[in-house]
């Protein structure tokens, strides 16, 4: 077992962070815990990583208690918090050998890691000059550095741009086919993208916890559609097995379609034919959306 919490509780003066929180999380999968900004996310993660004790209840991680075995879980985990603390003056490689050290990792190790996240490009710079989407995958390259069975990420996809969105996502998706992945985000598409299961928390509370495939078995999907021009939604309810048409701002628009069949093609050919150019076409998880909309509202 990688995580195993049981009746985890946090509280803050009057405030509880976490309500008696109860989850295990097994090797190897990627594990979207999603939430409302303030739902406990953070709090959960710095209690995994023992940045901070719980108030009642218990953790382990890699079977070590975070209380009574606090180094051993350092040791076998790697963090990557929501604001990735990087020394900016110092050279990407300089960065990782200071780290290596810390470690006790060999020196070899370093360029491995620089290949597996990207880095190699940018490794003669000083993090400074690194764009945002570079200085994650130093973050990465790090918490990588010693081989954690157990990667506990916060936001990891936090600021970036759509190129280095795919690059960060690709690795996290590779790294989770050997290790497990506890990550954390309030974005749908992000738990889409990367993710095999998701916990929803909301207010301290775990609310839902499923597999993301029973999810992708309802037959309701979204298409996010944008035009260059605007459109009436009658005109979109004509298209075939349309439940709801939302203009959701500007000439975007989210079609609510009932079917398996990706009804993407059926959303291109009405644009052709309506001489109308899309300007982005995207697919959603209508049931992950409406589930997350109904739990954390």
């Amino acid at each position: 077992m990688s995580i195993k919490v049981k009746q985890l509780t946090k509280v803050y003066g009057n405030q509880k962070a976490l309500n008696n929180v109860s989850f295990k999380v097994d090797k190897p999968q990627v594990v979207g815990f999603l939430g409302p900004n303030g739902a406990g996310k953070s709090t959960m993660m710095k209690i995994l990583t023992t940045y901070l004790s719980a108030t009642e209840g218990q953790a382990e991680v890699n079977g070590f208690d975070v209380n009574d075995n606090s180094k051993e879980v350092q040791q076998s985990v790697g963090y990557l918090p929501e604001h990735n603390p990087l020394y900016l003056d110092m050279y990407v490689k300089e960065y990782l050998f200071f780290n290596a050290q810390i470690y006790k990792v060999k020196k070899s190790r370093i360029e491995e890691i620089i290949e597996l996240t990207g880095l190699t490009p940018e490794a003669h710079k000083t993090i400074g000059q690194l764009s945002k989407g570079y200085r994650q995958r130093v973050g990465l390259a790090c918490v990588l550095l010693h081989d954690p069975d157990v990667l506990i990420l916060d936001e990891p996809t936090t600021g970036l741009d759509p190129n280095q969105l795919v690059d960060i996502r690709n690795l996290i998706k590779t790294i989770g086919k050997e290790k497990t992945v506890f990550l954390s985000t309030h974005i749908m598409q992000e738990v889409e993208a990367m993710c095999d299961r998701v916990i929803i928390i909301n207010k301290g509370e775990i609310v839902a916890d499923k597999k993301l495939q029973a999810l992708r078995e309802g037959k309701d999907q979204i298409v996010v559609v944008e035009f260059d021009y605007r459109v009436e939604d009658a005109f979109l309810k004509n298209l075939p097995k349309v439940k709801s048409v939302v203009n959701t701002h500007d000439f975007v628009y989210e079609i609510t379609f009932n079917s398996t069949e990706d009804m993407r093609s059926h959303v291109f050919d009405f644009a052709h034919d309506n001489q109308l150019k899309i300007l982005q076409l995207n697919q959603k998880n209508a049931s992950l959306e409406s589930l997350f909309r109904e739990l954390t509202s």
